[in-house]
């Protein structure tokens, strides 16, 4: 199991105000992190950094971002 240290936790972007939201920590050295807002103390989904990169990437570039 990977250890979160010093995560800091910010909204998507295009997250909704009604509660809907993911949570990313994108200021850890080697992985991005991902939660749900509604459960802080719920459990992290971990990515490789340059995974969620590109993932992001797809995303924009495929008109869903």
């Amino acid at each position: 199991m990977t250890e979160l240290n010093g995560p800091t936790w910010r909204k998507s972007s295009r997250s909704s105000d009604q509660g809907n939201c993911v949570e990313i920590a994108d200021n850890l050295s080697a992985v991005v992190g991902v939660r749900d807002s509604k459960d802080m103390t719920g459990p992290v989904l971990l990515f490789p950094a340059q995974s969620w990169q590109n993932f992001l990437r797809e995303v924009k570039e495929n008109g869903h971002g």
